[in-house]
């Protein structure tokens, strides 16, 4: 069954680009410096620990306090690039997160670090919606935005596969301050070629609803710091309760405000397409599923079958590399097959595949057979994540695109965070690394399914709600 997916925009499209490659890789950049900056982190821990003197705790707010800035702000940043056009937020954004690398890069201490590290987050989270949004405006045709969208998540796919990989040669040989530096040279590319190769998108008049994004921003800022304090303090210490009753109460509060408020942070005509929640909650369990297992993936192998962190690392590539294949027939075959269709068969057969490791992983399974199962499966969702981008902003009228872009990157940063944190408690409840392998595994299919079971529901072509109001 081939499923044709029509894009609905409120004006008329914009001409493709003159020279769409340098377009592309212009708009991919951003995302690669995220990308790299999160993953790097991964391996500069000790160095940092050690050259600062860094506490566990210091150490947790380096990484975290990205995070938190990035999650807490992406629905402004959204709202701010469909109020003031994409372009320039996107500018901002970038310039930011170059000027804040290099105040890491500098930092004296723990306190300029963490500072420069939730500025870097929050100049991310300007320029990650207005990338979108740039992007469904360069490339107006469905068959020209899947091919840029899966060559463009192979771009970010290709740097977030090699970021271990760099930030380990770049710290052995260079220290910690060169993560940061390479972020420099890097930025002020990016700002070159955006200003060369992007085009304007206007801004659309409107109040920016200012406290729907002050409670947006508090219940996404409290719940990121309970899911990323609690499998440090414990889920019952009392401030990470403080900070999940905020972000439940928060979050109540938003939801209330817009269902009566004339100026929302999400547009009621976002929801005019019943596609968008169900591309949402695709998104939220996607990721769950996906970085809940990667994280569970990385302790296990060195836990439970001895390996090296760099051994580890290694074994890892390939499960991640084949991200690249999948990006890539994307590109070839999403204009035929529909996002719908695609996102269903792979969902469901990650969950079949990952179902089948919760019940046959054991000590007695060698590495090549893990290995190749989860790198078959994860083909698949090489082609799921640009099919899940396509999908959420093809729901979205033009006006939109950015506020689009931003929820859906929330609902990304969101189920991450969820999804690591549930893995987490199951790691911690369960007798042994295998019994917690074979209980994580069986969450993620749980999540891939529920995914592939929403996509077809959720993403018939046209399928409209005369709902005016978010429930």
């Amino acid at each position: 069954m081939i499923v044709q997916q029509q894009v609905r925009t409120a004006a008329a499209p914009a001409p493709a680009p003159a020279r769409p490659g340098l377009t592309l890789l212009t708009l991919a950049l951003g995302f690669v410096l995220a990308s790299l900056d999160v993953t790097v982190m991964n391996v500069a821990g000790s160095s940092l620990r050690e050259a600062l003197g860094l506490s566990l705790s210091g150490l947790t707010w380096v990484v975290s306090g990205y995070v938190l800035a990035f999650a807490s702000l992406l629905l402004l940043a959204g709202s701010l690039a469909a109020r003031y056009g994409a372009r320039g937020v996107y500018l901002a954004g970038l310039a930011l997160f170059t000027a804040a690398s290099l105040l890491c890069a500098v930092a004296p201490g723990a306190g300029v670090l963490v500072a420069g590290r939730v500025l870097q987050g929050a100049g991310a989270a300007l320029f990650m919606p207005g990338s979108l949004a740039l992007l469904y405006a360069a490339f107006p045709g469905s068959r020209e935005r899947a091919r840029a969208l899966g060559l463009w998540s192979a771009i970010v796919s290709v740097a977030a596969g090699l970021g271990p990989a760099v930030g380990g040669l770049l710290v052995s040989t260079l220290g910690w301050r060169s993560i940061f530096v390479i972020n420099l040279p890097l930025g002020l590319l990016g700002l070159v070629l955006a200003r060369r190769f992007t085009a304007s998108v206007a801004g659309r008049p409107g109040a920016l609803a200012v406290p729907g994004h002050a409670l947006g921003l508090l219940a996404l800022a409290a719940l990121s710091y309970g899911l990323v304090e609690g499998p440090d303090l414990g889920w019952t210490a009392p401030r990470v309760l403080v900070a999940l009753a905020v972000a439940v109460l928060a979050g109540a509060a938003f939801v209330l405000r817009e269902r009566r408020a004339e100026a929302r942070v999400l547009p009621r005509g976002l929801f005019s397409d019943a596609r968008f929640p169900a591309a949402n909650a695709i998104s939220f369990l996607f990721t769950f599923g996906l970085f809940g297992e990667l994280f569970m993936l990385g302790l296990f192998l060195q836990n439970a079958r001895g390996a090296s962190p760099v051994r580890a690392g290694l074994e890892l590539l390939p499960v991640q590399a084949v991200w690249l294949l999948g990006n890539v027939l994307y590109a070839r075959f999403g204009p035929r097959i529909g996002n719908r269709l695609i996102l269903t068969v792979t969902l469901s057969a990650a969950a079949t595949g990952t179902l089948i490791l919760a019940l046959t992983v054991s000590p007695g399974m060698p590495y090549w057979q893990l290995a190749t199962v989860l790198a078959v499966l994860n083909v698949g969702i090489g082609m799921a994540a640009p099919a899940l981008t396509g999908a959420t902003m093809e729901s979205a009228a033009a006006e939109h695109s950015g506020v689009a872009g931003a929820a859906l990157n929330a609902n990304r940063q969101v189920g991450a965070l969820v999804g690591v944190a549930a893995m987490s408690a199951v790691l911690a409840a369960t007798d042994g690394w295998y019994a917690g392998a074979a209980v994580s595994f069986g969450l993620t299919a749980g999540a891939f399914a529920a995914g592939g079971l929403v996509a077809w529901l959720g993403l018939r072509t046209g399928r409209r709600t005369h709902r005016s109001l978010p429930a």
